[in-house]
């Protein structure tokens, strides 16, 4: 798969970065020492979570040059690292993961290796989007799932390792001492059809349009705009409205 376009990505910078805000808020009572971004993106997650903890020692980790670059030279104040998660070393006081674990397989794994880089009283904040009911996600499923495309290997290859709240439930079970989880529904204003396509050309669709020639790209985003035009009424101001659903867990080892 291609690298993160982070501009791509940041078109929607407001809307992805709520979702860190309202996590970091949860976080009381915490004092950390050292903290680290998983999937830090370009940025914008660090940013947050220094402005709460700005006496912590915080870094942003992520696994793209392209991100990784992005940060740095928007946020030249903080520290960032290309490092892939499971490369992580060291022992934190706060672990913090906006919207990057749905792309990391094995979560009953990961789960307990991230818990693993604690210290004792540490805490791991994750946010993860759990959205496959809402129609945009639908239809990209099922336009993937058509033959004509010829992406059944990019579908197995990527296909989201993404487990339930109860699976979450019983893994942090097993590895920490106490933890919340909780779920908000966001309600986005988009301007029009087209911006869902753009939404989802930064995140859900890149494997398959990584997979495509320029050619054959275009003809399938052309085909999931048609296909959302007729699933997403215009409201009244000519906008449209993309719900997204999103996971959190707050675990302490």
């Amino acid at each position: 798969m291609a690298d993160w376009d982070s501009e791509q990505y940041l078109k929607f910078g407001d809307q992805r970065t709520q979702p860190a805000r309202d996590l970091a808020s949860r976080l009381t009572g915490l004092s950390p020492r050292s903290a680290a971004d998983i999937g830090c993106g370009p940025g914008n997650s660090t940013a947050v979570l220094k402005s709460f903890f700005p006496d912590a020692d915080v870094i942003g980790i992520d696994s793209s040059p392209d991100m990784t670059a992005k940060a740095r030279a928007s946020y030249p104040e903080l520290k960032f690292r290309l490092c892939d998660v499971w490369s992580l070393d060291g022992t934190f006081d706060l672990l913090f993961s906006n919207a990057c674990l749905q792309w990391v397989p094995d979560h009953r794994s990961l789960i307990p290796f991230l818990m693993s880089r604690l210290n004792d009283g540490g805490e791991l904040a994750v946010q993860i989007p759990m959205n496959d009911e809402e129609p945009l996600f639908g239809i990209i499923r099922q336009t993937v799932a058509d033959p004509a495309w010829g992406l059944d290997d990019v579908q197995t290859a990527h296909s989201r390792p993404v487990l339930s709240p109860s699976d979450y439930y019983d893994i942090l079970s097993g590895c920490s001492v106490r933890f919340d989880m909780w779920q908000t529904k966001y309600y986005h204003r988009l301007d029009g059809h087209k911006s869902l396509l753009e939404w989802v050309k930064g995140t859900r669709l890149r494997p398959y349009l990584d997979a495509m020639d320029a050619g054959r790209a275009q003809d399938f985003e052309a085909e999931i705009l048609r296909r959302t035009e007729a699933a997403y009424p215009l409201l009244c101001d000519g906008g449209v409205m993309l719900c997204f659903r999103r996971f959190f867990f707050i675990a302490r080892k």
